[in-house]
């Protein structure tokens, strides 16, 4: 399966640095298979530990897995396993930075990452990054949001509208580098990918902006690199109060 990939971050209107990180790797730049992973990550803590957390967890999960393929055999790899493996890493890897750095103490980070390998779709989470899959004219969010406004809403508390406008929308339950262990989520079973179907992620500073059906909108009929510029140009002229980062995966291929 070939992919269209393309990925855009902005500072916004408001902040003076960037704390989110993504990236994207695929075999087929050093070895004959079919295998790919991408990233997505918005970090927390200020005084550039907010960088320094993403970049790392972006940074460890795409060397795991890039490592773990190409020097193994695809067939037998088990990619659910090597994600949550990879991102293991990358939380006890910032944790490690923030004790050798007491300014830093407190660092963390959001992390969605997904693997595809011979067209079916693996994914981890943790945080409110969000991974959408679009299919036949659908948008489905594939994660849930690790917050506080998440729970209400998990318990019929809070509507998923009245989410997306609440106050502590932004407090999380869950983040790579806070605590002893990971608590993430995973894909119950792997996806098939097929033709023309699109895989978006998006940190909170597009999503709380930019709703389901204008995500949808702006990924049909454009490119991925042209979607990318318009949703990050929409959450613009809406204030765009945080980072805003988007990576596109459209299916190519088959």
């Amino acid at each position: 399966m070939e992919l269209e990939v393309a990925a855009r971050t902005d500072v916004g209107c408001q902040r003076t640095n960037n704390e989110d990180s993504f990236g994207y790797w695929s075999s087929a730049k050093e070895m004959p298979a079919d295998a790919c992973v991408a990233v997505i990550a918005d970090g927390m803590g200020g005084h550039q530990a907010g960088e320094q957390a993403s970049r790392i967890a972006v940074d460890t999960i795409i060397q795991t897995f890039r490592d773990t393929v190409t020097v193994g055999n695809i067939p037998e790899l088990q990619p659910q396993a090597l994600l949550m493996s990879a991102l293991d890493k990358a939380h006890h890897a910032i944790r490690d930075q923030a004790e050798r750095n007491p300014e830093f103490n407190g660092m963390g980070t959001t992390c969605t990452a997904a693997a595809i390998i011979g067209g079916w779709l693996y994914f981890v989470h943790v945080g409110d990054a969000r991974l959408y899959l679009i299919r036949s004219d659908e948008i489905q969010r594939l994660t849930r949001d690790h917050s506080y406004t998440g729970r209400l809403v998990e318990s019929g508390m809070l509507s998923a509208e009245d989410a997306e406008r609440h106050p502590r929308r932004h407090i999380l339950t869950a983040a790579l580098g806070i605590g002893d262990e990971v608590q993430a989520d995973s894909s119950e079973k792997p996806i098939q990918l097929r033709n023309s179907e699109v895989l978006v992620f998006c940190t909170d500073g597009l999503w709380g902006l930019v709703s389901d059906a204008e995500i949808q909108a702006a990924v049909i009929g454009n490119s991925a690199e042209s979607a990318c510029q318009e949703l990050v140009a929409l959450a613009r002229e809406r204030g765009g109060p945080d980072n805003i980062t988007v990576q596109i995966l459209r299916a190519v291929g088959e």
